[in-house]
């Protein structure tokens, strides 16, 4: 193709060619405007109708909107236009046209509602504010990567097919394996876990995990990206630290790199978390909830935290916050309990503040300990050899936590729904595309 100038380059003297979109087409009569959008930004492209060729004219101007056209010509200084700037174009090509009927409008004068957003997401993409959204999205995973480099961490791949679930149960997806009954992986909690008793003793992972769950609500999905983190020689202190290393890092590259896409968003006074997260105790947590008098029905030990409570709780809190020591009994096989207490878990969630981001603690390492709590569960230990012997091979002490990708992003960025912070969601009713 001819050198392309992007729009937000293009200066006044200049003789360029860009490409890009037809966004929007005003006739004003005599004089016309055609204005181009590129990744970069978009453009006026003045036609003077009286003094250029009829045939340029009218492929500017009788162009459907969001046809991709390509315009050369020179720019010139005009104080009037959207940029400062404006091309009277020599050429207008168009590459590839548009059906005059769009199923929405990228132009954002009229509102879709998000299941046609979704349905149409190339087109909805073509929105600022919905393109920032995932450029904010690739600046919290690049954030991340380097936090976690920071830390000595080697990335790392596990299965996303696999002959067991992580932690047993229906919430899983089947699927047929050469014949034989494999699942889609829930977690790489095993398998980060085998990683740390390997020479690479600290990892981390950014994938997809896949939970068959029922919930159809604005925060859950079915197929989700966990980011993972994984250390031996660590406990479950150790770990929350990294945590909220890695969760600041995040906010920090977005404050940082993201100016133009949070200013498309509207976020005028965007800042990173600052001081340290409050680590309160599951107990403290029950207590702080009941009294805030939300509840229908008080909690008691042994309960879930439920939407309304964490809402209550948080904003109280009015930050990210970690809840530590929960029951023994309401955490996986996998979660070490205190050495003090039995009744306790080294578990712990973080909550940003209203809702659970991740959940993490320092695992048991102890290959007997290790397959009692598989029995406790329900669970077949022979089923899972794979995992259980490494244990008598050496297993350091260990600790670590997984965050949820979209649910970072949709609580950073205030979103209604977590559909909006992945590209082409996946859930009970929406398997395309």
């Amino acid at each position: 193709m001819e050198e392309r100038t992007y729009t937000a380059d293009a200066e006044p003297g200049d003789t360029v060619t860009v490409a890009g979109w037809a966004h929007e087409i005003r006739d004003l009569g005599g004089i016309a405007f055609l204005i181009v959008r590129d990744t970069t930004g978009k453009i006026q492209v003045k036609f003077e109708k009286d003094e250029m060729d009829d045939d340029l004219v009218d492929a500017g101007t009788n162009v459907n909107r969001e046809s991709v056209v390509t315009v050369s010509g020179d720019v010139e200084e005009e104080e009037r236009a959207p940029t400062g700037v404006e091309i009277v174009p020599e050429s207008v090509e168009v590459v590839a046209e548009a059906d005059p009927e769009l199923p929405l409008d990228p132009s954002g004068k009229v509102d879709a509602d998000l299941s046609t957003r979704l349905d149409n997401r190339t087109l909805d993409l073509r929105k600022d504010e919905t393109k920032a959204i995932f450029e904010i999205r690739a600046e919290v995973l690049r954030s991340v990567r380097e936090a976690f480099r920071e830390l000595d961490c080697t990335e790392i791949n596990t299965p996303k097919i696999v002959a067991t679930g992580t932690e047993g149960g229906t919430e899983l997806f089947p699927i047929t394996y050469f014949g034989q009954e494999a699942f889609m992986n829930q977690s790489p909690q095993l398998f980060k876990q085998l990683m740390v008793g390997s020479g690479l003793e600290r990892v981390f992972e950014i994938g997809p995990i896949f939970r068959a769950e029922e919930h159809n609500t604005p925060r859950h999905l079915n197929e989700a990206t966990s980011i993972d983190f994984e250390s031996a020689f660590y406990d479950h202190h150790d770990a929350m630290d990294a945590c909220e290393t890695v969760v600041k890092a995040a906010y920090e590259g977005v404050a940082e790199n993201c100016e133009d896409e949070l200013e498309a968003l509207g976020y005028e006074d965007f800042e990173a978390p600052s001081g340290e997260f409050p680590r309160l105790s599951y107990e403290e947590v029950i207590e702080r909830i009941n009294a805030t008098g939300e509840l229908d029905e008080q909690l008691v030990w042994g309960d879930d935290l439920p939407t309304e409570g964490e809402k209550a709780l948080g904003e109280d809190v009015g930050s990210h916050y970690f809840v530590t020591d929960w029951p023994s009994e309401i955490k996986p096989f996998y979660i070490k309990d205190r050495d003090d207490d039995s009744e306790l878990s080294t578990g712990f969630d973080l909550m940003a503040p209203n809702m659970e981001l991740v959940s993490g603690g320092q695992r048991e390492h102890r290959y007997d300990h290790l397959v009692e709590g598989f029995e406790q569960q329900g669970l077949e230990p022979e089923a899972f050899e794979y995992y259980t012997k490494m244990f008598k091979y050496g297993m350091p002490p260990h600790a670590g936590w997984g965050l949820g990708g979209e649910r970072l992003v949709m609580t950073m960025l205030g979103l209604d729904n977590i559909r909006e912070a992945v590209l082409f969601p996946r859930d009970r009713q929406r398997l395309s595309p």
